[in-house]
C-alpha cells in the first residue's frame, strides 16, 4: 500500500508511534540547524524547529504527500537542555533536573501543499532525587547519550519520575492525541 505521509525525522520512537497509529509513511529526514536563538522561549524554539524540519523535507519529497516534522525539548528555568555533548554534560543536566520540575515542549508541524498546521504540548515532569551514582550508571548504560535533557522517560529514567502533567507520549517525542487531530485536519485518514 502506498504511503499516506512523510516523516521528517530519524527518530525511531516517532516512527514507532506512527506505526502504532496504523499510518503508512516513508521517512524523509531533513537536516536543519537545531540551535535556539538567544533568549528564544523553549516553546517557540520547538515550534520553529518542527516547522523547519517539515518544510525542509517537503522540498525533498518526491510525491505531494503531507510532511510531518516534530521537535521535543526539555527546559528548566526557561533554558533549553539539548542532547548532552559528553558525559560531564549529561551528569550536569541530570543533577539540574534532580528533585525538580521541568517542562518538555513537543511541537508537531504538518506541511500539506500550501497548508501548514502546528500543535504544541507542554508537559510538566517532576523528578525525585537522582543520586550521583545512579546518574553515573545511567550514563554508562548509553541510554541518555542522544536524548534531550539526557534522559528517556520510557527507559531507565522512568524510575525518577514522581509526577507528570500533560502528554506522556509528548515527552517520549510525539504527542499522539494532538498529532492525530492535526493529521485529520490535514486530510490524513487514521484507522
Amino acid at each position: 500500500m502506498s504511503a499516506q505521509l512523510y516523516l521528517a525525522s530519524r527518530s525511531p520512537r516517532r516512527a514507532e508511534f506512527l506505526r502504532q497509529l496504523g499510518l503508512r509513511f516513508e521517512t524523509l529526514p531533513a537536516d536543519v540547524e537545531e540551535q535556539p536563538l538567544p533568549g528564544q522561549p523553549p516553546a517557540d524554539y520547538a515550534l520553529a524547529t518542527a516547522l523547519a524540519k517539515a518544510h525542509a523535507a517537503a522540498r525533498l519529497a518526491p510525491l505531494s504527500l503531507p510532511v510531518l516534522g516534530a521537535d521535543t525539548d526539555v527546559a528548566i528555568d526557561g533554558e533549553i537542555l539539548g542532547k548532552p555533548r559528553h558525559r560531564d554534560d549529561a551528569l550536569a543536566m541530570l543533577a539540574r533536573l534532580s528533585g525538580r520540575t521541568h517542562e518538555v515542549c513537543s511541537a508537531v508541524a504538518v506541511v500539506a501543499g500550501g497548508r501548514v498546521e502546528t500543535v504544541l504540548t507542554v508537559t510538566r515532569v517532576s523528578f525525585g532525587t537522582i543520586g550521583s551514582a545512579a546518574a553515573e550508571a545511567y550514563w554508562a548504560s548509553g541510554e541518555p547519550a542522544d536524548k534531550a535533557g539526557a534522559y528517556a522517560i520510557q527507559g531507565y529514567a522512568a524510575r525518577w519520575v514522581k509526577r507528570i502533567e500533560g502528554s506522556y507520549s509528548g515527552v517520549v517525542g510525539l504527542p499522539l492525541y494532538e498529532t492525530c487531530e492535526l493529521l485529520q485536519r490535514c486530510g490524513v485518514e487514521l484507522a
